[in-house]
């Protein structure tokens, strides 16, 4: 690839591929670095910031959720039993809503921890694993279900063959968007009106343009790279996972690679009281990086 551009800094080594489009001083600190906050878990996902900036996520392979407390910088237990939640994401009224994959469940989670399974199948058939979701400030969500086979499900048996988008009215009424390969990560900004989701097995990520409620337009390639998770900044670059973080401007260009030192990382989120921190939930632990830019909310 062409003008490829190297820039030192100390503790954390950008690559930054794109030198023109923009400065990296606008968006990290020349000493910034991630930081691990815990490397308590088995493998960590999902994150998602309430209106406080507090981040939570989820531990699936021990079923557990925690949050991070940005005032302490302490991780805290929140839920147990948790349907081996994986992706989340907080609704317009401040429920957590989980992709608990150990029946096919969608849950909604208040926060004074009383669940609702609001999401069981579709057409009378068991999901295959719902795996992430975004919100949309209707009360509508977008939700990917491909199928990543669990020790822990017992007798299961595939009932959906495709693996597919899928938008859930306010009324509660779920209708299928498109079939991948195997989609994964999504995120959406009702500012920009976009939606992006990784068909992670197919070594891409593609974006929509959100039309209306559960409406969008045909897809495009935005970049050549699947994605584990992945989270906008108000400037409208999309970050991605997998070896670490990159990050993406609008256009689908490469801007960065923020490493992370464990064997995958997994997803990212923006929280902190200004929205500005990085949260990455990576294998066995999670980690923050202060930021110049905040998350779109």
């Amino acid at each position: 690839m062409k003008n490829i551009c190297r820039i030192s800094m100390v503790g954390l080594v950008f690559a930054l591929l794109n030198c023109q489009s923009v400065n990296y001083n606008k968006m990290f600190y020349e000493d910034a670095q991630p930081e691990k906050i815990s490397d308590q878990f088995t493998f960590t996902e999902g994150p998602s910031s309430d209106k406080q900036g507090n981040v939570y996520f989820t531990d699936q392979p021990n079923d557990k959720i925690y949050y991070w407390d940005w005032k302490t910088n302490k991780v805290i237990e929140f839920l147990g039993k948790t349907g081996r939640a994986n992706g989340t994401h907080f609704d317009k009224d401040g429920n957590l809503i989980t992709c608990s994959d150990d029946q096919g469940e969608i849950w909604r989670i208040s926060k004074d921890k009383k669940v609702e399974v609001i999401l069981k199948g579709f057409e009378g058939k068991r999901f295959n694993g719902p795996n992430d979701v975004w919100n949309d400030s209707s009360g509508g969500m977008y939700f990917t279900d491909p199928l990543y086979k669990r020790d822990y499900w017992v007798d299961f048996k595939q009932e959906i063959a495709h693996k597919s988008l899928y938008y859930r009215t306010k009324e509660g009424k779920t209708v299928k968007l498109q079939t991948f390969v195997q989609p994964n990560g999504i995120v959406g900004s009702e500012i920009f009106k976009k939606l992006y989701i990784s068909d992670i097995d197919a070594g891409k990520t593609y974006v929509y343009d959100i039309l209306g409620e559960g409406k969008l337009s045909e897809r495009r390639l935005f970049c050549e790279m699947g994605s584990d998770g992945m989270t906008l900044d108000k400037h409208g670059n999309l970050y991605l996972t997998g070896k670490g973080v990159h990050i993406f401007n609008l256009k689908g260009r490469k801007l960065y690679h923020i490493p992370i030192e464990e064997e995958w990382t997994s997803n990212v989120t923006f929280g902190g009281e200004n929205n500005n921190v990085l949260f990455i939930t990576a294998s066995k632990s999670v980690y923050t990086l202060r930021t110049k830019v905040r998350g779109v909310k």
